[in-house]
Formats: C-alpha cells, structure tokens, sequence
C-alpha cells in the first residue's frame, strides 16, 4: 500500500516517514524501503550491494524515509511524537508511521499516549497481532491491545479483516494527520493469510463508495440473510471463522447475517453520541444493525471479549461476548482458536445457545 502510495499521491508518499524496532522485514516494509531507503545523517556504504540474491537493499543516506531504531519500542514512539508535531511546529507536517509487533503496544503506550496528548499525530501498526500468530507461541499473543485502541483519547483504533479495509482505512488515518483537529491512529493488523474473495467487494461504484464509507465508519454488513434469527459481528482476523459458522448455521434452518466490524472504537462512540454523551455521528449505528433486523448477538474477535461485548446495548439484546481471556499456546491457528473458543464450532454453539 505504501508503495502504491508512491505511485499514486507522490506528494503524500514524499512526506510519510515510517520506523521500526528491528522488523522491518518481519512486519513487511520491506518493499517500502527498497523503495525510499533508510535515513541516516551520512551515506553510508551497502556491503551488500553486489548480492544479487539480496531481497532487501539497505541503502542509507540523508534522504532515506525509514528509521530503524533497534529493539526499542518507547525511543520508537517518542520519535513518533517528536515527528507528529512538525505540523505545529514548524508548518511541515509529517505522516509518521511507527510498525511493531502488536504485543508490545503495551510497552510502548505510555510515551505515545503522551506524544499524542502533546500533539503529536502518528500512525501506529500492531502486526502481527492475536493468537493468530500461533505458531510464535503465548508470548507473542496480544490480548489486551484491541480494548486499549478503543480507549485512547485522541486515536481512532482499526482491525480491519481484509486488504481493501485496509487501504481504506489507512488512508482514513493518514488524512487525519497534521491538522489542528487532526487525530492519531492504531491499525491493528495480523498476517494470517484470509482469502480476498470473502470481502464481496461490490462492483457498482455507488455501492463500492457505500461501502467504504461503512469500512472507515466502523462496521458494515458482509451478509445479510433473508429472515435472520441471529447475528454474528466479527473483527479481523477470525472473519473467515464467522461466515463459516453461518453457512453452516444456514444449513441447520437458523438464517445468519455476518457483520463486520473494523473500527470498535468508533462504533462506541456513535452509540454514545446516541445517547447524548459524545459530539459524533451515530449514523452508521442505523445501517448496519437496523431496528428491522434485531436479533440475539455472537461477536467474535482474536483479542479480549470485552472490546466488542458492548454492541448487544445498541438494540438490548441477548448476547454472547466470544475471544481470548487467557495466555496463549502454540499451535496451528485452528488448533489454537478451537483452544479459545474463536472457531466455527465455538460460533455455531454460540449462535445456538441464543435462539433454540
């Protein structure tokens, strides 16, 4: 995406700087920084230049768009702070992107948090994320991070399922960078491989428009059963899982709409404006979980239950809050979701336990 970025808005792509602790490759900048190369006070020599089997060139000098700062997650995003604030400062703004493993957000939160309170908007990428990373074992599993992007203040959190939510929702971030009410962001990601053709994507262009404007919103609809008994919302990376559960549901005479949430935060927001407490749009509240087609709630996530376990609120109905609320195992994915109760099964006695 970044490097389509290049392509298409140069002006833009020029004025991004991204960093990383040491996984680069790992977190998949690699091609991004074949591309615009690593900063650094003076050129420096590539020893490897030669290497015609090398796949990523780490060609340094003053021009470079990417800082490395080693294993060091709080320098990292107290540069993203110092980098966000040019936009005051200075009349230059900066889009900064900071990518780290996403269990080490909590490491990193406090100086970001401060970063973002003294004005300084970045982009923050936790990827991998969630038990989804399961062979890497337990201590690379984040739980908690999805219920921390729901709650800083100045951040809009995103865990987006698929690779055109994730343009979306990118640029979103991006354009709220380096602006007197502009606002940080934390995109949530995961490198499970999730089969594309699952998004439906419409081909109308009014349709398509519509639907990125639910994508950047919070939630939309990705299926829509005729006479539903119930409802499964899921986020990221176990989308797969949910729509598996409702063909299956589907075939047991229980009509299941699936709906797709990348944005919990500021879903929570709207159902606050709805009540009174918060200055936002609660529009998209009305079309993806209209008064017509209330049911009983299954919402699913590769994180902490508790982030998603409010949408039951926004008609009062049962609900059953599915996720991970323990340390981690290592495994194959389906191996480790059947161990936390995120798989197709989990979701079809879910379901089941509502409306039989």
């Amino acid at each position: 995406m970044l490097l389509d970025l290049t392509r298409e808005a140069p002006q833009a792509a020029r004025r991004v700087v991204t960093v990383s602790p040491d996984v680069s490759s790992t977190t998949n900048l690699g091609g991004w920084l074949n591309k615009v190369g690593v900063w650094s006070a003076r050129e420096r020599r590539d020893w490897f230049a030669d290497d015609a089997e090398t796949i990523l060139h780490w060609r340094e000098d003053p021009n470079g768009q990417h800082i490395e700062l080693g294993i060091a997650e709080v320098n990292l995003v107290s540069l993203l702070g110092e980098l966000g604030a040019t936009w005051s400062r200075w009349g230059e703004p900066l889009l900064p992107i900071g990518v780290v493993y996403d269990p080490f957000v909590e490491r990193a939160l406090e100086p970001w948090s401060y970063g973002i309170y003294a004005g300084g908007h970045s982009i923050l990428i936790g990827t991998p994320s969630g038990v989804s990373l399961a062979p890497e074992g337990g201590a690379h599993q984040s739980i908690k991070t999805p219920s921390i992007g729901l709650e800083q203040p100045g951040c809009v959190t995103y865990e987006p399922a698929f690779v055109i939510d994730t343009e979306w929702t990118l640029l979103a971030s991006l354009a709220r960078l380096g602006k007197p009410d502009g606002t940080s962001a934390y995109l949530r990601l995961s490198t499970r491989a999730v089969d594309q053709t699952l998004a439906e994507v419409p081909a109308d262009p009014a349709a398509r428009e519509r639907r990125r404007r639910q994508v950047v919103a919070g939630a939309y609809a990705l299926r829509r059963a005729d006479h539903p008994r119930v409802t499964v919302a899921a986020m990221g990376a176990v989308v797969p899982e949910a729509l598996l559960a409702a063909d299956r549901l589907y075939r047991i005479g229980v009509p299941t709409d699936v709906v797709c949430i990348t944005s919990p935060d500021l879903l929570y927001r709207a159902v606050r404006a709805r009540q009174g407490h918060e200055n936002a749009e609660s529009w998209i509240l009305d079309q993806v979980f209209p008064c017509d087609r209330v049911t009983p709630l299954v919402t699913v996530l590769d994180g902490h239950p508790h982030t998603l376990a409010f949408l039951a609120t926004i008609s009062r109905v049962p609900t059953t809050a599915l996720g991970v609320t323990h340390f981690g195992q290592s495994g194959s994915p389906a191996e480790v979701y059947a161990h936390h109760g995120l798989d197709g099964d989990s979701i079809v006695r879910a379901a089941l336990d509502l409306v039989v």
